[in-house]
């Protein structure tokens, strides 16, 4: 759930990236992946949402706080994207992906990545544009996070819930 105040920061990070990179465009829909996208045969899906809810039963609410800005680009480097990383809960968040990547191994799928960066893609371009958006932009960009007004509170993130999408159903695990 986004807070009108989180739409404006958006709105001043994605407008001061474009005098770097025109084609960024904001995202519509935000999350923190616990996982690689991966596919699943349809007899896997209950199943998988099955051992899912099992292994995430015994966790409970925390809050993490997405308050660096930095840049990412996907894999192959057809993508390129500005995030806000996780500074705080990363702790939480490895224990959650543990669980996660339990139930892939259950399924012979691809866990997550080794180090990973928790962050909530902000916005994204085609290509790999990343030498135009590190350096001057990114301090730009940390410097209006910084210095907007409750983004302490605005980038406070409660998990009271893990979701997970699977075509175009969504399965809720609520944390305790």
């Amino acid at each position: 759930r986004v807070q009108e105040e989180f739409l404006e920061l958006l709105e001043l990070l994605v407008s001061r990236a474009r005098t770097y990179v025109s084609s960024l465009a904001a995202m519509e829909e935000f999350h923190l992946s616990l996982s690689q996208c991966v596919v699943l045969r349809y007899h896997w899906i209950e199943p998988f949402i099955r051992s899912l809810r099992e292994h995430l039963a015994s966790f409970h609410s925390f809050f993490c706080v997405a308050d660096q800005v930095k840049v990412y680009t996907n894999q192959n480097k057809t993508r390129t994207f500005i995030g806000l990383e996780v500074s705080a809960g990363h702790f939480q968040l490895l224990e959650l992906v543990s669980e996660v990547d339990r139930v892939l191994e259950e399924f012979d799928l691809p866990t997550f990545y080794k180090d990973p960066s928790f962050h909530i893609s902000l916005a994204w371009c085609v290509g790999d544009l990343s030498g135009r958006l590190e350096g001057q932009c990114l301090r730009e960009l940390q410097d209006i996070v910084d210095g907007f007004e409750d983004s302490a509170l605005l980038l406070r993130v409660q998990w009271e819930q893990i979701r997970c999408k699977s075509g175009n159903k969504y399965f809720s695990f609520p944390l305790r």
